[in-house]
């Protein structure tokens, strides 16, 4: 079993940067593709970043290429998140998962609690 925490979340304003963190523990899951996803009240979750267990491949939504970066760091066995340029339409509760490499919600095999944030404009 894997165990997924979000961190770093929080307000922000427009055109601002924050960097969530998403901890794993329960076993090592560098070998595991990782990704990002959000979610707003009434909406579905959306596929934000995702990357391959080796971190050379990764993969971008349209809406944040550019502006987000998603990395990962084996031996802490951890995923980053880089946000920058945020828009007030970057609101959402962002989630970490764990288990495929891919955009799409159902392979992922374990998901975090998900971490608030806000950009205000």
């Amino acid at each position: 079993q894997v165990q997924l925490v979000e961190s770093g979340g929080g307000l922000v304003q427009a055109g601002g940067s924050l960097k969530l963190s998403c901890a794993a523990s329960g076993r090592t899951v560098s070998r595991d593709g990782m990704g990002w996803f959000r979610q707003t009240p009434g909406k579905d979750r959306e596929f934000v970043a995702a990357i391959a267990w080796r971190g050379g491949s990764t993969i971008y939504a349209d809406s944040v290429k550019g502006r987000f970066t998603i990395s990962r760091d084996n031996a802490k066995n951890t995923v980053y998140l880089q946000m920058s340029s945020l828009k007030p339409e970057d609101t959402a509760v962002y989630y970490c998962a764990a288990g495929w490499y891919g955009s799409s919600v159902g392979p992922y095999a374990y998901w975090g609690q998900g971490t608030q944030v806000t950009v205000s404009s």
